[in-house]
């Protein structure tokens, strides 16, 4: 690359914010998260190759997960942080080491701009826009904990109707590790809505090296991974009126004080390295 077009990238990569903070009550016992966020990348990367509709599509972003962030955070006074850039970019909610890190290929699409990707452009990336993200997750932690209580913390992300063809029967999925104080209520309120609730599906919660396993599970505090299903939040009408429904049922469950102390559980992810 060019000594031009490498300053050009520095001054994207400086007049890229890589995370969105949205300030909430810091006693608000509740601090809730948006690891796949949007569809962006710095206009260095162009669209890694991508075409608009790929870019518009799940293998890009969590589809609806933001607009669920930001009304939740609303009618529970929460502060959150959303990430501003694709997954494609780099996943911020896979650990540094993960080989995941960084998608050549994703849901049987070859992404180009990342096919030939080299350790020093994954290193540069993580510098960037991973490693912003989750120290911005660890000082909010820490303000919330000294002015108290101590922060459950919610991960909110959404999944496909179906997967490799087969069609995904649960409407919404709590995704956790060793530590049942916030996914068990949770399920049994939502399943008692007459929902299809899975139990660490459509995915496994214990994940070495994830958002909450690096920040919430490690520090003892209480956390869950919440997973729509896309159909069900695929415009800002619908993920609203998801997010309403969600934060009537985590009302009265935040309030219970078990949830705002320390436990520290072996992690199921750390037995399974």
């Amino acid at each position: 690359m060019r000594g031009r077009d490498m300053a050009a990238k520095a001054l994207d990569d400086m007049l890229f914010a890589p995370v969105q903070r949205l300030a909430g009550r810091l006693d608000s016992g509740l601090l809730l998260l948006c690891d796949h966020a949007a569809n962006h990348l710095p206009p260095a990367y162009g669209t890694l190759g991508l075409t608009q509709a790929d870019l518009a599509s799940h293998i890009a972003y969590d589809i609806g997960a933001a607009e669920i962030t930001r009304r939740l955070a609303a009618r529970l006074e929460a502060p959150a942080l959303l990430t501003c850039f694709s997954r494609l970019l780099i996943d911020a909610n896979r650990g540094a080491d993960d080989p995941t890190l960084v998608m050549r290929l994703s849901d049987g699409r070859i992404i180009p701009g990342n096919a030939h990707i080299d350790r020093g452009e994954i290193d540069a990336r993580r510098r960037l826009y991973w490693q912003p993200y989750r120290d911005a997750i660890g000082e909010m932690i820490a303000a919330m904990s000294a002015h108290g209580p101590l922060p459950a913390v919610i991960s909110i992300h959404s999944f496909t109707p179906q997967w490799r063809g087969a069609l995904r029967p649960w409407q919404v999925g709590m995704l956790w590790d060793s530590d049942p104080r916030l996914a068990q209520p949770l399920l049994a309120a939502l399943t008692a809505q007459g929902l299809v609730v899975g139990d660490n599906e459509p995915y496994d919660g214990a994940l070495q090296g994830d958002t909450l396993h690096d920040q919430v599970t490690r520090r003892g505090l209480a956390g869950v991974l919440i997973e729509t299903r896309q159909d069900l939040v695929d415009s800002v009408e619908k993920a609203e009126a998801w997010a309403d429904r969600l934060a009537d049922v985590l009302d009265p469950i935040l309030a219970c004080p078990e949830l705002h102390r320390i436990e520290n559980l072996a992690s199921r992810a750390d037995r399974q390295k």
